[in-house]
């Protein structure tokens, strides 16, 4: 079973090629991205918004030792 929907892959391609195109922004700052790991994590958050079969974010309380 895929962790990611067809819908998620879309955005995150997008995601990507806007951040090679050097269109990208980010939060409110509204700064370029740079890094290819804020393009990916910034796909997901949109992919999650639209409704897409994306795993839940991990919690930092959850990963205590």
């Amino acid at each position: 079973m895929p962790k990611y929907g067809k819908a998620a892959q879309k955005s995150v391609e997008r995601a990507m090629k806007k951040r090679k195109a050097g269109i990208l922004k980010s939060g409110q700052s509204r700064k370029k991205v740079k890094s290819r790991k804020q393009a990916i994590a910034i796909g997901l958050s949109e992919a999650r918004k639209r409704g897409a079969k994306v795993p839940r974010k991990p919690q930092k309380w959850a990963q205590l030792p």
